[in-house]
Order: C-alpha cells, then sequence, then structure tokens
C-alpha cells in the first residue's frame, strides 16, 4: 500500500517477468526444455497480506543482494555470446535497482546500521603471529572485513528469521513446518552467536529495525513456492558463509562459520528431501552416464 514501495516492487516484478522471458528465448534456441518452475496456482491473490510493506522493500534489496553476486560470479564463467549478454545486461538493470531498494531504505530509516570503527591514521603490517588469534587467551580486536561479514550475517538471517516465522504461522503440512521451525532456530542461533561475540568485543549488537509479518493464517503462496524459497535462501548462504570465512583471520571465527556452514548443508538436504519426495525439485541437465 505504500506508494514510495509499490513502484519499486513494481519493477522487481516486471524485470523478473523480462528475464525470464529472455532465458526461454536462449532455451528454445538451444532446444533445451523449459523448467516447469511455478505458476498462477503457486500464488493466491486474494489471501490477506502476509507481510509488512517494509519487509516488502527489504526482500527487494536482500534480493538485490544475492542477485549482484550470482549474477557476478556466474557473468565470470560463461562463454556463450547469448549467455554473456544476457548476465551482463541482468547485472546492470540488478545493479539499478539495488541502489534504488538501498536509497529507498535509507530514507525511510530501515537500512540496518553495521557497527562503526576508527578511521586508521597509519599504514601498518601485522607484526605478530597472535594475530591470527590463539585457542585461548583473549583474541585481538575484529578488523573491519571480519565485522562487515558478521554484519551481513546478522542481517540475513534476520530477514530470514522475518520468512520463516510468517510461512510457519501459516503453513498447515506438519512434515514442512517442522522443517521451517527447524530453519528458524537455525537463524536464531547465528544471530546469537554473533551478537553474543560483537558483545564481547564492547561493541553494539545488531538489532535490525522489526518489519512485522500481519496475523493471517491463510498462506498466500504454495507448500512448493515456500519451500523453493528456503531451498534458494539457504542454498544462496553457503558460499557467502564460505567467503565470510575466507577472510576471517581469527580463528575463532574460523571455528564459528566452519561449524555454521556444516549445519546450515545439513538443514538444506532436510529440505531437499522434502521438496524430492512432494515431486517439486526439477532436475538439472547432467552429463551422460557412461559407466553402463
Amino acid at each position: 500500500k505504500d506508494s514510495e514501495i509499490i513502484p519499486i516492487v513494481v519493477e522487481t516484478l516486471e524485470l523478473t517477468q523480462i528475464q525470464s522471458e529472455q532465458i526461454r528465448s536462449i532455451f528454445a534456441q538451444e532446444q533445451v526444455p523449459v523448467p516447469v518452475g511455478f505458476s498462477d496456482t503457486d500464488i493466491d491473490l486474494k489471501a490477506p497480506p502476509l507481510f509488512s510493506d517494509l519487509f516488502a522493500l527489504s526482500f527487494v534489496y536482500r534480493l538485490g543482494q544475492v542477485n549482484l553476486h550470482y549474477y557476478g560470479s556466474t557473468t565470470s564463467k560463461i562463454a556463450h555470446k547469448d549467455v554473456v549478454d544476457y548476465f551482463m545486461t541482468g547485472l546492470a538493470s540488478i545493479t539499478i535497482l539495488y541502489k534504488k531498494s538501498l536509497n529507498l531504505m535509507l530514507t525511510k530509516g530501515i537500512y540496518d546500521r553495521p557497527p562503526k570503527i576508527p578511521y586508521p591514521d597509519k599504514k601498518q603490517f601485522v607484526k605478530e603471529q597472535s594475530y591470527l588469534g590463539e585457542w585461548f587467551g583473549k583474541p585481538r580486536p575484529l578488523n573491519s572485513l571480519e565485522l562487515s561479514e558478521i554484519f551481513f550475517v546478522v542481517e540475513r538471517n534476520y530477514i530470514g528469521l522475518n520468512l520463516l516465522l510468517g510461512f510457519i504461522q501459516v503453513m498447515e503440512d506438519t512434515e514442512i513446518k517442522q522443517f521451517l521451525i527447524k530453519g528458524k532456530e537455525l537463524c536464531k542461533k547465528q544471530i546469537s552467536i554473533f551478537n553474543d561475540l560483537l558483545l564481547k568485543e564492547d561493541l553494539f549488537e545488531i538489532s535490525p529495525v522489526p518489519m512485522e509479518f500481519t496475523e493471517s493464517k491463510k498462506s498466500p503462496f504454495s507448500e512448493k513456492l515456500i519451500m523453493f524459497l528456503i531451498a534458494m535462501t539457504t542454498s544462496t548462504s553457503i558460499p557467502l558463509l564460505a567467503y565470510a570465512l575466507s577472510v576471517s583471520m581469527r580463528k575463532d571465527l574460523v571455528l564459528y562459520y566452519s561449524r555454521i556452514m556444516t549445519e546450515v548443508i545439513m538443514f538444506g538436504e532436510d529440505g531437499m528431501r522434502i521438496m524430492i519426495k512432494n515431486h517439486w525439485l526439477e532436475e538439472p541437465p547432467g552429463a551422460i552416464n557412461r559407466n553402463i
């Protein structure tokens, strides 16, 4: 209903529709079967709103973050002209849309502020092995790369937690509901681990602006679409956690990220089992099995 948020959601929808048609065209040219995907039966437009307008904006922002990472990394791995053109054009469009969502979040005061650190006044080199951390004793203060990744891990999990709480509220299937509850606890665990770490460092914990879901008990989305959304957000979090691990130099952070990644992978596998059981998981093209 928010007159400032409606245009950016509409623009996101229109961009998605354009990109879907571009992908269909590429598949047709290559004679590759087009995935079944989703249809109007997966969304109930007559259902009451499940999430607030502010959450819709934050979801567009979060989707932009994920797509910027995905389109950027994928573009560097392909050579087919039409596919390169698709990803490069898509990356440009997504960048513009992400900037709009970011600016609107700043305007509305719902962009979460990361912890602040002072600017350095001189260039420095690491002088001691202890910079990497010790298993015992007080570690050195967090550096800018480590703080940045902690911020984004917490922010991602707050948005994921809001999404899961809404889905749990309207979910009728017992097995899927238990899976979503497990995801909720995993989000809360990650938020707790890293906020506790910040407090131990005498830094303020990250507490994003709440973007509540409504009291509706009627799901606007099919169980298949809900499971896909959770599977997508889970799979995209794994390389992002791996990146956070790769730039973290303190041993305790490496341990935290390694443990969390294992739990996220296991959670994602549980979701895949449910999707396979319900015949919702489409199989991507694969190599020919010649060991027959």
